[in-house]
């Protein structure tokens, strides 16, 4: 029987050149691999910080109308009742036109989630330092959280760029019956939400790491080819996706999607 598949994107707010090129090429991309699409253009979830206890600062989401949309491709969780895998792929991404290869089949169908850890991708020695620290700041808040990672590598803890993620329909038993904004409602989760300490500026891939690890999740780690992190990838011609992540440092702000398309070659 062949396998129900779904690629997921979330593309809320302003209108930028840039996602309308990325997810454009994403829906393309879809359709090559038989998959179906989904881009969500309003917000669903509306996860709000506590206001007497949030560290973010009140333009990160007050500008949104009290909400955080960093949170809302968290809303993917619905269709895993109907699909055997789903794909989280950020507004940011481009799918080189000539990759044709499946995400679902590499991601296979023998665990609960796959994605591409940073350390694994061949990274410039100036990125590698920067997630060294990163990795500090994010996961080493508590022994609790510090303890769930591995550290034996030059760039920090194993953690996934969750830009790009595959979920199979048996990561559902870890949600425990709870819809997307229940999931994302746990007590323990709170901290993540309101950005205490160094999650003040975190987005949702600092709780999806640390849940994946406290669950103990069967994962599979995806090939660096999947997640191209443009400027930081020292072999960005050879991924199938082109990651084009910390959209407000790229030149012109990622508006000149011409120049960017050359490039990466």
């Amino acid at each position: 029987m062949k396998m129900k598949t779904l690629i997921y994107q979330v593309y809320t707010g302003k209108r930028s050149k840039l996602y309308d090129h990325c997810t454009q090429s994403v829906k393309d991309y879809a359709n090559r691999i038989g998959a179906d699409y989904e881009c969500q253009r309003t917000p669903i979830l509306m996860i709000r910080p506590d206001p007497f206890t949030t560290n973010r600062s009140k333009e990160s989401y007050e500008k949104y109308g009290g909400f955080l949309p960093i949170y809302e491709k968290e809303n993917a969780f619905t269709y895993l009742k109907s699909y055997d895998q789903v794909a989280i792929i950020d507004a940011d991404v481009f799918v080189r036109p000539e990759c044709n290869d499946s995400i679902f089949t590499d991601a296979g169908t023998d665990c609960h989630f796959a994605g591409v850890l940073e350390r694994d991708m061949p990274i410039t020695n100036e990125y590698t330092q920067k997630l060294a620290n990163y990795t500090r700041m994010q996961y080493m808040q508590s022994p609790q959280i510090k303890n769930l990672f591995n550290w034996k590598h030059k760039a920090g803890a194993d953690f996934y760029n969750m830009g790009i993620m595959v979920l199979n329909k048996s990561i559902a038993k870890y949600l425990r019956g709870e819809t997307p904004k229940q999931f994302l409602s746990r007590p323990e989760f709170k901290p993540f939400i309101d950005g205490m300490g160094a999650w003040k500026w975190s987005t949702d891939q600092t709780l999806l790491n640390v849940w994946v690890k406290e669950e103990k999740m069967k994962v599979n780690n995806l090939h660096w080819k999947w997640n191209g992190l443009f400027t930081a990838n020292t072999k960005i011609k050879h991924c199938n996706f082109v990651h084009f992540f910390l959209k407000d440092k790229l030149p012109n702000r990622g508006e000149n999607v011409e120049e960017l398309m050359k490039a990466i070659g």
